[in-house]
C-alpha cells in the first residue's frame, strides 16, 4: 500500500465499498495508515481520477481525503454519504476514522494559527465541531431503520470527539444537548449503570495511555486514602487540564465508604466506635481530623445510602444492618 498507484487505491476503495466492508475501508480513509505516506496519492486534484473509478458521493470523499494527504486540508463530503445510506449503517467505522482525523487536524490547525498569532481563538476547533454536529444529526435523526442496522450506533463516538472539542475551548453547557439526545435514544443505553461500580484494569489505563488514573482507581478500590490523595496532587495539572480534577475529588466519599467498610470487616460487629474510624483516618495521615469530622463524613454516607446504619451520640459508635451494611456501588443510585 506504501507504494501503490493511485488507481490501485481506488480499486481497494472500490472492492471495500461494493463488499461493504466498513472496517477496511475506514483503514483507507483514516490517516492512521501507511497509504498517507505514499507521494503517489498525494495529489492537489484527484477529483478526475476518483470519478472514474467511483460513484457518487464516494468520489467526493475520497478525493477531499487525498487532498488532504497533499495539503492537510480537510471538507464537509462525510455528512452527504451517510445521508445516502437510507436503511444502512455498515459505514459508520468509515465516518468514525474521517470524523477522529477532522478533529485531529482541526487542533493541529489551532495550535500553529496560535503560534502564528492568527486568526481568533477556538476558531478551527469550532468549525470542527459543525461538521461533527451534522453527522451528528444524521445518526441521531435516522428512525427509519432497525435498531441494529440504525446509524444512531454513531451517536457515541461523535459525542465523545465533540466533548474533547468542548472541553478544549471551554465550552461544557454544549455537551448537554448531545446527552440529551443519547438519553432519548431507543438505544441500548444504559451505559452508566452498567459500569457503574466497575473500576478501568490497568491494562486499559496503559493502552490508552492513561496512566495518570492507575494510582487513582487503586486508592479509591482500596479505601487508601493516602495514595488517591497522592495521585491527586502528583497529576493535579492533568487533571485540571482536563476539566476533571474536581470531579475527581468527588471520588474521596467513595473511597471513605471503601475504608470504613476494611474497619467493619476487621471488627466484625455491627457496632462499630467512631474511635476506630478516627484511627484509619489518622494512619492515612488526614491532617486535624478528629471525632465531630468523622460523624460529618459518615452521616453523608448514610445520607447517600453507602452505609446502611445510624449513629449513636449517645454511645459514640457507628451501629450498621445486620445484613449489607455497605451495599455495592452499583445498587446506590
Amino acid at each position: 500500500m506504501a507504494h501503490s498507484t493511485i488507481n490501485q487505491y481506488l480499486q481497494q476503495v472500490y472492492e471495500a465499498i461494493d463488499g461493504r466492508d466498513g472496517s477496511f475501508c475506514s483503514e483507507l480513509l483514516s490517516f492512521k495508515h501507511p497509504h498517507v505516506a505514499n507521494p503517489r496519492l498525494q495529489l492537489a486534484s484527484p477529483e478526475e481520477k476518483c470519478q472514474q473509478l467511483l460513484e457518487p458521493p464516494y468520489d467526493e470523499m475520497v478525493a477531499a481525503h487525498l487532498r488532504c494527504t497533499y495539503a492537510v486540508s480537510n471538507h464537509d463530503f462525510v455528512e452527504a454519504a451517510f445521508q445516502s445510506h437510507k436503511e444502512e449503517n455498515w459505514a459508520l467505522p468509515v465516518m468514525f476514522a474521517v470524523t477522529l482525523d477532522l478533529r485531529i487536524f482541526a487542533n493541529n490547525a489551532e495550535q500553529q494559527l496560535q503560534k502564528k498569532g492568527k486568526g481568533q481563538p477556538a476558531e478551527m476547533l469550532e468549525k470542527a465541531a459543525e461538521q461533527l454536529m451534522s453527522c451528528f444529526r444524521v445518526c441521531a435523526s435516522d428512525n427509519r431503520a432497525g435498531v441494529e442496522d440504525s446509524k444512531k450506533w454513531g451517536m457515541m463516538f461523535l459525542s465523545n470527539q465533540l466533548f474533547k472539542i468542548y472541553f478544549k475551548i471551554n465550552k461544557l453547557h454544549l455537551c448537554k444537548p448531545l446527552i440529551r439526545a443519547i438519553d432519548s435514544s431507543n438505544l441500548k443505553n444504559d451505559f452508566s449503570p452498567a459500569q457503574k461500580g466497575h473500576m478501568p484494569t490497568h491494562q486499559l489505563l496503559r493502552k490508552y495511555d492513561l496512566m495518570q488514573f492507575a494510582d487513582v482507581t487503586k486508592g479509591v478500590s482500596e479505601g487508601n486514602l493516602l495514595l488517591l490523595n497522592e495521585a491527586l496532587n502528583k497529576h493535579e495539572t492533568f487533571f485540571i487540564r482536563c476539566g476533571i480534577f474536581l470531579i475527581l475529588e468527588k471520588l474521596k466519599i467513595i473511597t471513605y465508604r471503601n475504608l470504613f467498610k476494611k474497619v467493619y470487616l476487621l471488627l466484625r460487629t455491627h457496632q462499630l466506635p467512631l474511635a476506630s474510624f478516627l484511627v484509619s483516618l489518622q494512619m492515612m495521615q488526614l491532617q486535624d481530623v478528629d471525632l465531630d469530622e468523622v460523624q460529618c463524613i459518615l452521616a453523608n454516607l448514610i445520607y447517600m445510602g453507602h452505609i446502611k446504619g445510624y449513629i449513636s451520640q449517645q454511645h459514640q459508635k457507628l451501629v450498621v444492618s445486620k445484613q449489607n451494611p455497605f451495599p455495592a456501588l452499583s445498587s446506590v443510585s
